[in-house]
């Protein structure tokens, strides 16, 4: 039988466009070690794990006359030194430089004719630090048959370098009449879907990709706020190709003492630092908000099975992510009235008897942040992007050093996409005592999203001073 894409998988190859490309990215920063941190090396990590991930050496082969889904195949020419790539900047490279570069490798697409991801490893970082920014279509990433590339390779001590020999053997790739064989059965079985599939190949893929992806079941129905249109501003325009990063550095314990002094979650206290981010922001920009006005957040979060009470992988990742509409509160100028509104608004999660408590995904064997951003971003793709203004995604890490070889990542941002008519996307991740926010802007409406991002530090001091 062929490997068939699901139709969520298929729905994002389908509404991609230059503008908004369909991959998640992370940055990984890491102390380079006194033996030696190499791209050789990192290459020769990658390579040795790629083995666990058989979706990483498949491309992705369309059925003639979009008969059925596409197929993922073997990639007969696959090159890891093609996916895996050196970059450098003029040392000592600044922050600034580095970011900047990752805002131009995340506006390109991935070539469609490879499998779908890329990794740079970028040198000449000051304070002899190295970087290893990571492209990943969304496709690709289920949390269960794939993870991230990142979850891979990082260790919790640090891994001597072992002699690495490529043995993997490619099958052959159907034929195209294979391929319109294979189509032809399944249609027999299922002819609605040759229907549909036949029209993507049309005018209309992008309604039948939305289409595929709202009758999954399990996305839609976690909605927990009547679904209207969001509100309107700065945030949701016709986005460019142009990308802008930029990051926020703040301590987990920060979060936690605001939490034991006003109650709520650490994520809770997360959400009202972007709030009052967005508020600054919004009246920098001569917004008018009056004590009501709201930007609406659409907030993934990790859920157990409704038949399980197991702490897995399968159980916790697996697809098992739901996506929250939140309306944040960007019109209350109190800080700690902010953070009450948005626990009241995520209390129905926490009630929900499937909510997941961050320290139960940190005992999970496997689990790592990038594949749970991953399929956030899979769950936001599955709605309209009318009905909220901004995705935020949040997933705990681990509090213990991780490595790379032998190399020691010090700090971690992921970098989420943007969405047709959606300037921007927050990524914030905690790892050893950090919590580390990536913020993705469209170039032209969020040319300040380093402005956004110093707000959030404002914000997160405003709430720490707060006492009522």
């Amino acid at each position: 039988m062929p490997d068939r894409l699901s139709a969520l998988d298929a729905s994002f190859l389908y509404v991609e466009d230059p503008l908004t490309p369909m991959h998640v990215g992370g940055v990984a920063i890491f102390e380079r070690p006194r033996a030696g941190f190499t791209y050789d090396q990192v290459v020769a990590l990658i390579g040795q794990r790629l083995g666990y991930l058989p979706r990483y050496r498949q491309r992705v082969a369309e059925v003639p006359g979009h008969l059925a889904r596409p197929v993922w195949v073997d990639d007969v020419d696959f090159d890891l030194n093609y996916h895996v790539r050196r970059s450098a900047l003029p040392e000592p490279g600044t922050d600034a430089q580095l970011f900047d570069l990752v805002a131009r490798l995340m506006s390109r697409r991935l070539d469609p004719e490879r499998p779908l991801w890329e990794a740079y490893f970028v040198e000449g970082l000051a304070g002899d630090r190295v970087a290893l920014v990571t492209k990943t279509h969304q496709s690709v990433v289920d949390g269960v048959g794939t993870i991230e590339l990142g979850q891979l390779i990082l260790d919790t001590a640090p891994a001597e370098p072992e002699p690495f020999e490529d043995t993997w053997t490619p099958r052959r790739r159907p034929s195209r009449t294979q391929l319109m064989l294979d189509a032809v059965s399944e249609a027999v079985a299922r002819p609605g879907e040759l229907v549909e599939n036949v029209r993507s190949a049309a005018n209309d893929a992008a309604a039948v990709a939305g289409k595929m992806a709202e009758t999954l079941g399990g996305v839609a129905s976690t909605l927990r706020t009547v679904v209207r249109p969001a509100p309107s501003g700065p945030l949701n325009v016709k986005v460019s190709g142009g990308r802008m990063f930029a990051v926020v550095r703040t301590r987990l314990e920060d979060y936690r003492k605001v939490r034991a002094e006003h109650g709520g979650t650490v994520n809770d206290v997360v959400l009202a630092a972007i709030t009052g981010a967005l508020r600054e922001w919004l009246l920098g920009r001569g917004e008018a908000l009056s004590a009501t006005t709201t930007v609406r957040a659409l907030v993934p979060m990790a859920v157990r099975d409704a038949e399980t009470a197991e702490y897995s992988t399968p159980a916790l990742i697996g697809n098992q992510v739901d996506a929250y509409l939140v309306d944040l509160p960007v019109g209350e100028g109190n800080p700690v009235l902010r953070l009450q509104h948005i626990g009241h608004a995520m209390a129905a999660h926490l009630d929900s008897g499937r909510s997941v408590a961050a320290r139960a995904l940190l005992t999970v064997g496997g689990f790592a942040p990038a594949t749970l951003h991953s399929l956030g971003a899979r769950a936001a793709g599955s709605f309209s992007g009318r009905i909220f203004n901004l995705m935020i995604t949040n997933s705990p890490g681990p509090q213990v050093p991780l490595y790379a070889g032998q190399a020691k990542m010090v700090e971690m941002f992921p970098v989420m996409p943007l969405v047709r008519n959606q300037a921007l996307a927050i990524g914030v991740t905690s790892y050893h005592g950090g919590v580390y926010f990536g913020l993705n802007g469209d170039r032209k409406a969020v040319s300040d999203v380093d402005v956004l991002a110093g707000m959030i530090e404002e914000s997160l001091e405003e709430l720490k001073g707060a006492h009522w």
